[in-house]
């Protein structure tokens, strides 16, 4: 039988991400922005397991742990905290709050299976090894993949969307200067925009502003995607622009694939 996994984070970033590697794995899952939220949830569709961050707003993980431990309903249900917290004795805290298990952030997906893995009956646990591509039962479910127009002039970060992306049902579009991109999105019509901001030939603000003023293209969801415009004057403008999001590179793959999909789910 397949487990039902709660999320309770109130950063959607990281929501998303954990939603993401749970269902690639093959659990259901549930979400809540808060533990307030969670607890109602959890007392309605009585999940396998909940996994419940540490800091949020207004009800927080130590709070929400003595709600469910307190809670005749929930009180059985495994509880695992997920934190960024690192220092020495917070594990055994964690614990004597009522969590029943523990997962730090950064989050590692094998780590993440295993740990949930843990906490569940035999028949509901998933293999831990990682899942296989999801591109044709996305194709299946759509009709085709969702294209998606990167703009990068380094040809290195181009092959690299190309790589993370197709695999997960997407179809990858690619220009290396505004022009190109320019011509791509009016004849493709792109579910979804992924663009440099510096280049050696305009910019990527020079490409969002004749996206958002064109009346077929201005919904397309725009991200911005850079390692050298990490200013706050830089980041204002691109949201200020219209884009959906303005993420700093390095970013992990995971991560990025949550943001992508929470714009164009496969």
């Amino acid at each position: 039988m397949t487990a039902r996994v709660l999320v309770i984070e109130d950063n959607p970033i990281n929501r998303e991400l954990l939603d993401y590697l749970l269902q690639a794995y093959g659990f259901k899952t549930l979400q809540a922005v808060d533990g307030g939220v969670g607890f109602d949830i959890a007392r309605r569709e009585r999940p396998d397991l909940i996994l419940c961050d540490i800091q949020m707003s207004g009800t927080d993980g130590f709070a929400f742990a003595r709600l469910a431990k307190a809670d005749e309903v929930l009180r059985a249900t495994p509880l695992v905290a997920v934190t960024a917290y690192a220092m020495v004795g917070d594990h055994d805290r964690i614990l004597a709050a009522g969590f029943d298990g523990y997962l730090a952030k950064p989050i590692d997906a094998q780590e993440l299976i295993r740990t949930v893995n843990a906490h569940l009956a035999a028949s509901q646990r998933v293999p831990a090894t990682a899942p296989q591509p999801s591109a044709a039962p996305a194709a299946a479910r759509t009709g085709r993949s969702p294209r998606v127009l990167v703009l990068d002039d380094s040809p290195f970060n181009l092959e690299l969307k190309r790589d993370l992306l197709s695999p997960h049902g997407y179809e990858v579009l690619t220009a290396d200067n505004v022009a190109q991109a320019w011509e791509i999105a009016k004849q493709q019509a792109p579910a979804l925009i992924i663009s440099d901001v510096g280049m050696s030939e305009g910019s990527g603000f020079d490409f969002i502003r004749c996206v958002k003023a064109d009346a077929q293209l201005r919904d397309i969801p725009f991200i911005f995607l850079s390692s050298t415009h990490w200013d706050e004057t830089s980041k204002a403008l691109g949201l200020q622009l219209g884009a959906f999001r303005y993420l700093q590179r390095p970013l992990e793959s995971a991560l990025l694939l949550a943001e992508i999909r929470a714009c164009v789910p496969v």
